[in-house]
């Protein structure tokens, strides 16, 4: 296998269970990816915006867990908009199968294995 790639994960705070799921999914051993976590209960902590840019520009993408959550995240929506700004590849992957959000400009896909792999074999 290739070399793993970094992928920072923006999600909502209220979907943390999501994203523990899916760094589960990334602990496997046949795993294609690993991502970079930066939880922050409080956006707007001291020094956050900073440190996540820094991951996020030494990331190679960037998945966004889309929820009905997402529209009110302002920290999910500066971690959007600073990957856009480093002009990283983005997905959006829906955090919930019957959750049929979406946020202006990403790609929603489903969260299937076979969406993650393509997204990070493409990196």
């Amino acid at each position: 296998m290739a070399d793993k790639k970094r992928v920072f994960v923006a999600f909502a705070i209220e979907d943390e269970r999501q994203r523990d799921l899916l760094k589960g999914q990334s602990l496997h051993p046949r795993s294609s990816f690993e991502y970079v976590d930066l939880s922050v209960k409080e956006a707007y902590e001291t020094g956050w915006k900073e440190k996540v840019h820094t991951r996020i520009k030494g990331c190679h993408g960037v998945i966004v867990l889309v929820s009905k959550n997402s529209a009110k995240s302002d920290g999910q929506k500066w971690e959007i908009s600073c990957a856009q700004g480093e002009g990283k590849p983005i997905i959006g992957i829906r955090a919930y199968s019957a959750d049929t959000s979406t946020i202006a400009g990403i790609v929603v896909k489903d969260w299937t294995a076979a969406n993650l792999t393509a997204f990070i074999d493409g990196l």
